[in-house]
């Protein structure tokens, strides 16, 4: 992990996991079963064994899901329920938790490992470094996938444009790789507190990804490749195909 420039002291880093309850394509997904179990579960207890957090919460707009965090011992911090988006959620948590970095931990991903949260921060090495978050090799059925986003990046890492259009454009049909964006974030707390007061963004809208916020602006994000895939899961056939995976 990277040290703080000032005097070296390590870097206080907090997990938060967003877990709204009205989802819209998969009503209460966060509370669906799987595998007999709560999907935050899986989210929490992997999240929990990543070395690198100081601290774990989830931050919710649901006394339904605060009751399932007290029933289980999981810190909770209830949240409004009008904040537009999970980093909203975080930068709510961050009003009242300190620390230097934070995580924003999606809760519809029930594959998601330790070893996720540790590639995430590996960029905070470097002290210029503001946002990060991750990609993986993109499958060849999810190249044309507008639900799977594609990221393209400079030869540094840094973000140059998400989408769930296929990006880069192979015109000559040469063979390429491309790289799907698994929606975990990583936050200086100067950038986490900027991101409210950040204009609306026009390509944030278009494409309904909240990280083009910070592209638009002028917030670099750089992005560290991971080799494990995830689902997110949005609908009947995500939970089941992650119940399946879960379940081997």
């Amino acid at each position: 992990m990277g040290e703080k420039p000032n005097g070296g002291r390590p870097l206080r880093i907090v997990g938060v996991i967003p877990a709204r309850l009205a989802s819209t394509r998969l009503p209460r997904k966060i509370l669906r079963p799987i595998a007999g179990r709560p999907m935050l579960a899986w989210v929490w207890e992997a999240a929990q064994a990543c070395p690198q957090l100081d601290e774990l919460l989830v931050a919710t707009d649901s006394e339904e899901i605060v009751d399932l965090c007290n029933q289980n011992g999981w810190r909770c911090q209830l949240t409004s329920p009008f904040l537009a988006s999970g980093t909203d959620r975080v930068h709510a948590v961050s009003q009242t938790v300190d620390a230097d970095v934070y995580v924003n931990i999606q809760g519809d991903e029930p594959l998601l490992k330790p070893e996720h949260i540790t590639s995430l921060l590996l960029p905070f090495a470097n002290p210029q470094v503001e946002v990060s978050t991750l990609k993986v090799a993109c499958t060849p059925e999810n190249i044309h996938n507008p639900n799977a986003v594609k990221v393209v990046t400079a030869s540094d890492g840094r973000a140059l444009y998400f989408s769930r259009a296929t990006i880069p454009y192979n015109r000559d049909g040469n063979p390429a790789l491309y790289w799907k964006h698994i929606g975990l974030y990583a936050y200086r707390k100067a950038a986490l507190q900027q991101f409210p007061m950040l204009p609306a963004s026009t390509l944030e809208h278009t494409e309904r990804l909240e990280q083009l916020r910070f592209l638009e602006n002028g917030v670099n994000l750089y992005v560290e490749p991971t080799l494990f895939d995830t689902i997110g899961v949005d609908t009947e056939e995500d939970l089941r195909l992650v119940e399946s995976i879960l379940m081997r």
